[in-house]
């Protein structure tokens, strides 16, 4: 089938439900989502936004911190126009309903790694979920808005697409496969915005939702737009180790508030060891953190180190991690009493497709906000909070330049052809590349890399790329099928940036290239 809209919208967490609001009162939205609406990453984020609210907080020093962290890499102008944009962001939020935590009538702040002040809002330790819940009973309550679940996005639709060729390059919507038929859709809208999230289960660790397959970064890029700094992967440094439940986070304002990371055996156990690494010591930014971890593991031989935050009174800790103390007792651990097991794992894509201010991409038609794009807020390393933040700023971002800007009418489309291709009775080919993929991009990918291992991964990568797109051209797409092939293109992208930059900046670090280059230059590669 080809259904019309104004808008098109991939993915339904923070970014795509502002975006979607922001144009409900002018346009026709249709909200697709993989899975579920609150399937996303929005949901799963516990530590909160960030934004300058305390007295003797400024831009400026916002401003600053994000910089830093950011190894110099970042766009002044992006970092200036979110940051300055943030304390509305959080007003609207409240508007919508969101139960931020307050003191004395006052929000509570926190503050986490690379922060210089209290700046973060949030709603215990589970911001993310309360933000999710309000923008969707906020867009299920509008008129205009149209959530569809269950759809696994393939491909943009672009003037390949249409009854007449056309080589512009314009995006016209999707083809999603609507994962409880079987069948796949045309959706149709002179405007599209890419808001599926990043990249997290191209790796075997991750703090990413099953979904985070980089769907939309891997679509924008076969359709001819520019992808940007990939080879910066976030590894936030404090995941859960546990053998029952995986990827479940610790979140940064445990050491924020307080929370020691420690050695957990042997004849240093009990030793705190990131004053060794940095004169922040836990309060350090989140790729310092976690080399330091992945450091003292690999000198050591350990599994894990200790996160301990029980040196803090009871109440502080019951009252603060609600979620966490919680769900770490019934795994047998209490944290007012207890150290918490960690490693770092995969958390953030701060690569992806290239915007501008407005969350353009070089495709006519075709926007992106949040983890999916790199607009140049990050640079070569994530500050802790900043992401959400930018989800609502180029949400709304977007939003406007659409309702400015009116698109041309879409030309007639193709229903996609589904007589071509069969079923298959082999899908084990599908989890066994996915399973590889991984595990070599674990192994060689990770957080610290050298050009030796890089080249390997780049040789597996071939191989599977040309049995995926064997694959993929003989049997009917499904759902696995589908993010299996996104993730052996954004490996690749991943694996070519990471080569392409020759020095160790932000969370880029090669032992081949140690050291920082005078220049901060942004990895952009062109289709």
């Amino acid at each position: 089938m080809v259904k019309n809209y104004d808008v098109i919208i991939i993915g339904s967490g923070a970014a795509g439900l502002t975006a979607a609001l922001n144009l409900a009162p002018h346009k026709r939205v249709a909200v697709l989502a993989k899975g579920g609406l609150s399937d996303g990453a929005t949901g799963w984020a516990q530590g909160g936004i960030a934004a300058v609210l305390e007295p003797g907080d400024t831009f400026e020093s916002h401003i600053e911190d994000t910089m830093i962290a950011g190894g110099g890499l970042n766009d002044r102008s992006i970092v200036e126009f979110v940051v300055e944009n943030a304390p509305r962001a959080i007003e609207r939020l409240e508007e919508l309903g969101v139960p931020f935590n307050t003191e004395n009538n006052v929000l509570h702040l926190t503050r986490e790694g690379g922060h210089s002040h209290r700046r973060i809002v949030h709603v215990d330790d589970a911001t993310g979920w309360a933000v999710q819940q309000a923008l969707e009973r906020a867009a299920e309550a509008h008129p205009n808005i149209t959530l569809i679940p269950d759809m696994a996005a393939i491909d943009l639709i672009t003037g390949r697409n249409g009854e007449r060729y056309s080589g512009d390059g314009h995006a016209w919507g999707v083809y999603a496969l609507n994962r409880k038929s079987g069948h796949v859709d045309a959706f149709v809208a002179p405007a599209t915005i890419l808001a599926t999230g990043g990249a997290g289960r191209t790796y075997l660790y991750s703090t990413a939702p099953r979904g985070a397959t980089g769907d939309g970064i891997a679509m924008a890029w076969r359709a001819g737009a520019r992808i940007s700094n990939m080879e910066f992967m976030q590894f936030h440094p404090t995941c859960l180790y546990s053998l029952e439940v995986k990827n479940f986070l610790i979140t940064e304002a445990v050491r924020g508030e307080g929370g020691h990371l420690k050695i957990p055996s042997g004849p240093e156990a009990g030793r705190r060891f990131m004053p060794d690494f940095d004169e922040r010591a836990e309060l350090a930014p989140r790729d310092i953190v976690a080399r330091a971890i992945d450091h003292e593991i690999k000198r050591l031989g350990l599994d894990y180190v200790h996160l301990d935050i029980s040196h803090m009174p009871a109440e502080f800790v019951t009252h603060h991690f609600p979620t966490i103390y919680a769900k770490l007792l019934t795994l047998g651990i209490d944290i007012t009493t207890q150290p918490i097991p960690v490693v770092p794992a995969q958390h953030y894509t701060c690569g992806g497709v290239l915007i501008d201010r407005d969350g353009r991409t070089d495709l006519p038609g075709l926007y992106a906000a949040g983890e999916v794009s790199q607009s140049g807020l990050h640079g070569a390393n994530r500050l802790a909070s900043n992401s959400l933040l930018e989800c609502f700023v180029f949400g709304e971002a977007a939003a406007k330049h659409i309702l400015a800007n009116p698109g041309t009418t879409p030309p007639s489309i193709r229903a996609w052809d589904e007589s071509r291709v069969t079923d298959s009775d082999e899908e084990v080919i599908v989890q066994h590349n996915w399973r590889e993929i991984r595990r070599f991009m674990w192994d060689y990918v990770g957080i610290v890399r050298t050009t030796k291992r890089l080249e390997r991964a780049t040789h597996r990568i071939a191989l599977l790329r040309s049995e995926v797109a064997e694959y993929y051209g003989h049997f009917r797409v499904t759902p696995d099928l589908i993010e299996l092939r996104n993730l052996v293109e954004v490996s690749a992208l991943i694996v070519r940036s990471a080569l392409s930059r020759h020095e160790s900046r932000g969370l880029h670090y090669t032992t081949d290239y140690p050291d920082k280059l005078p220049e901060a230059v942004d990895t952009i590669l062109v289709p």
